[in-house]
Parts: C-alpha cells; sequence; structure tokens
C-alpha cells in the first residue's frame, strides 16, 4: 500500500534450511503445501483465485492476520460456499493455520504468508466478497503510529479489492481501532452498517459470529469486544 514500503520476499536455498538458527517453521510452511501457499507463488493467483482452490468458482473471503486459524478453519467449515483465504506473516502462525484447515477438513480454506501492507500485489479490482479482520494489534502509542494497519492506506485498497455489496468486519478489544477505520472510508464507497460496543451484550453487527479464541479471553475478563460491520457500495 502506497506510504509503505516492506522487505520482498525472497526464497531460502537448499543449504540454508540446515543453518542451527534458522527459524524451524520457515522450513516446515515451505513443505507442508496445501492449504500453504508459499510468498513466491501467490501474487501468480492474482484475479485467479478459484485456481488454488481446485478451481472452485466461489466468491472469495479473505482474513487479514488469522493468527493461529481458529477464526478461518471454523467459517470456512461453516460457510462452504465461499472460498477462504488467510494472509498472515509468521511463519509459525502459517503452520497452525494449516493445521486447523486440516483437523477441520476445509478443503475450501488456504493461508499464504505475505505482508498485510502489499496486498494489491495480491488481488484484482473486485475480487473479494468479503473481509475480515479480527483484533488487529493497535499501536496504542503515537510513535507507532506509521504501524498501524487500520487506515486510509488499507481503506483505499480495500475500495478497490472488494467488490459491490461486499461486506467488511472489524473486531477489536481497542475502540480506537474501529474509530480510526470508521474515519478512514470518509469519502470511499462505504455505507456502515452496524457498530457494536460490546458484542457479549450487545451481539455482533452480523448473524454468524464466531468467537476467536483471543476474543474468549476478554469475554472471561468481563471485558468488551467491539464490532464495526461496513458494506462496499456499488
Amino acid at each position: 500500500m502506497e506510504g509503505k514500503r516492506f522487505h520482498r520476499f525472497k526464497d531460502k536455498r537448499p543449504e540454508d534450511y540446515k543453518q542451527p538458527d534458522l527459524n524451524p517453521y520457515l522450513k516446515l510452511h515451505r513443505e507442508m503445501g496445501p492449504p500453504v501457499i508459499v510468498a513466491e507463488d501467490a501474487p501468480g493467483f492474482r484475479g485467479r483465485w478459484a485456481a488454488a482452490f481446485d478451481d472452485r468458482d466461489a466468491p472469495l473471503h479473505v482474513e487479514i492476520g488469522p493468527g493461529n486459524g481458529f477464526y478461518l478453519a471454523g467459517m470456512a467449515s461453516r460457510h462452504p460456499e465461499f472460498n477462504w483465504l488467510g494472509i498472515e506473516i509468521r511463519f509459525k502462525r502459517v503452520v497452525l493455520c494449516a493445521r486447523k484447515i486440516n483437523a477441520a477438513e476445509a478443503s475450501n480454506a488456504r493461508i499464504t504468508r505475505y505482508d498485510a501492507w502489499q496486498l494489491e500485489d495480491l488481488f484484482a479490482t473486485g475480487e473479494i466478497a468479503g473481509l475480515h479482520i479480527n483484533f488487529p494489534d493497535p499501536w496504542k502509542k503515537d510513535k507507532h503510529e506509521k504501524h498501524r494497519l487500520l487506515g486510509p492506506p488499507l481503506a483505499r485498497w480495500a475500495a478497490d479489492a472488494l467488490s459491490p455489496g461486499a461486506e467488511l468486519r472489524l473486531k477489536s478489544d481497542h475502540r480506537p481501532n474501529l474509530e480510526r477505520m470508521a474515519a478512514s472510508v470518509e469519502g470511499l464507497p462505504f455505507e456502515q452498517l452496524g457498530w457494536s460496543d460490546d458484542v457479549g451484550v450487545q451481539g455482533a453487527p452480523w448473524p454468524d459470529d464466531l468467537v476467536t479464541n483471543y476474543q474468549s479471553k476478554f469475554v472471561k475478563l468481563g471485558e468488551p469486544t467491539y464490532a464495526l460491520l461496513m458494506r462496499r457500495t456499488d
């Protein structure tokens, strides 16, 4: 996304895998095969993601930062009529997601290791039918603002990548995350459909909410989870 520059992905040489200090999940995620899509292969699916799902021509839903994959695998199981793709930067989390997907036998789900600041590499205009973001890092300090994913660059990307009528679902334990995203879409083709200041009390602004492992921690503590639902308009 504009305004950000991050490293490009470079594959390791086979001899590099023998280094004792190498992240073991780097090698492991490369050896898993489907549902994992390695970084250098992911841009090749831009505009043709059905090919990554056994050529299933189903609407594509994307989760940014799926963590251990509980939500991604769970939603893929609940909604087999959609294809589900997770975007995750950490090797270990990619492996955990893949294991969750395999355990759920969710053949309509994939996980790719990619930088969420480079999403324009992966999706053509109007290619995404649903976007899901759960508990992104709030980066609360002002000096960390440049690290916040939620903001105008993401909003502009989403306005291009989402198809008309596609929903953007955001959950967070940090209310300013929602406020920031709602402000970022001003002037863009989005409408706000719902807002919850406590999903546990008010419910989510969508009918099929799935409580993530991370969310359950706040439930036990009696602390609120905030949720925002927006739709890409025509």
